[in-house]
């Protein structure tokens, strides 16, 4: 269940005076940023696209993060239509991210993250950009400029462009490396395919498939979103043998839900056996995974060793000492955890 306030809603405009440019929405996703999320609400007010609406939702946080976004839009008297609601419990992001577009109302769906910040301009070069090419792609992706904690803008990121991936046998070829903060979505592309399963950690990576396997994914060269360092996003440190342990675990539960999202889009994009096929090796090693997590014991545990001979060796020796000695990494973490600390 969820909780919702509107706040400004936009009124209705006589039809002679209802805008020609398409309506657009801002999810806008939160979870335990209260230091950073009013600058995300306030990056996403500023926007200078009309018709516009946003909706911004916070995650469950354990912090103070709902109170924040709150507080930003308190005061706001624009022309944008805002909505903001919490869910009572944590869905993480692909699930978030679902949830949203398919309450959200607009032909465009702008992906914003709470710890970083659109441009004013935004929303405007986007629309504009699509329009241009006859609202054919079905996913944009812009640059972003690196920016530390502090605020201070660095230098320009460009992630792998997307307008050379004209077909399935490009993806097999390479994946792209993507940053899903600055990206937009068709609605038609989210309505073909539908919400993400549960179980998958990032959307990038799903929503770009989709694209290639429908209107086409596109780069729109301009940084027009800055985007935090430190982040949720970022790799995590571990500082024992049980988080380790713990988040591979979960690496272990995205990567299994990454490949069965993988594949039912691939089903209705109607590549799904040829996916199937290069999803094999990777679907080998997570089930492995899985597996020796789940055993019984040392024995059984040696036995999934011996008969996974489609999974490298390497990994299997691996596996076998993470799950049945993982005490054998406390030096080499405790190592790492001093160096952190002598370079700090």
């Amino acid at each position: 269940m969820t909780d919702s306030f509107p706040t400004s809603p936009a009124s209705a405009a006589p039809d002679s005076q209802r805008p020609l440019r398409p309506l657009v929405s801002i999810i806008l996703i939160a979870y335990n940023q209260e230091k950073q999320i009013a600058d995300a609400v306030r990056s996403a007010l500023a926007q200078t696209y009309q018709p516009l609406e946003i909706l911004i939702s916070d995650d469950a946080s354990r912090d103070g993060t709902c109170a924040s976004i709150e507080a930003a839009v308190a005061q706001y008297n624009g022309p944008h239509r805002v909505v903001v609601r919490r869910n009572e419990t944590n869905q993480g992001i692909s699930a978030h991210l679902s949830q949203l577009a398919q309450m959200a109302q607009g032909e465009l769906l702008f992906v914003a993250a709470g710890d970083d910040m659109s441009a004013p301009n935004r929303c405007e070069r986007v629309v504009d950009f699509w329009l241009a090419r006859d609202r054919r792609p079905d996913l944009i992706a812009a640059d972003l400029a690196d920016m530390d904690e502090a605020g201070n803008v660095h230098e320009r990121v460009s992630p792998t462009e997307l307008d050379t991936y004209r077909s399935f046998d490009d993806w097999l070829a390479g994946r792209p490396w993507l940053i899903g903060a600055a990206h937009t979505w068709s609605r038609r592309l989210f309505e073909r395919f539908g919400p993400m399963l549960p179980g998958t950690a990032a959307e990038d990576q799903i929503m770009v498939l989709r694209a290639i396997l429908s209107g086409g994914a596109v780069s729109l060269r301009e940084p027009l979103v800055r985007y935090r360092r430190g982040g949720l996003s970022r790799k995590r440190r571990y500082g024992s043998v049980d988080e380790l342990i713990a988040r591979m675990r979960q690496s272990n539960r995205y990567g299994l839900g990454e490949i069965a999202q993988l594949q039912r889009d691939a089903e209705i994009g109607g590549v799904g056996e040829r996916m199937r096929a290069a999803m094999a090796p990777k679907l080998a090693r997570e089930q492995f995974i899985h597996a020796m997590f789940e055993a019984g014991g040392l024995s059984e545990r040696v036995a999934l060793l011996l008969r996974s001979s489609k999974v490298k060796l390497g990994l299997r020796i691996r596996m076998l000492l993470y799950t049945s000695c993982p005490v054998v990494y406390a030096p080499g973490i405790w190592l790492k955890r001093a160096m952190r600390k002598n370079r700090n």
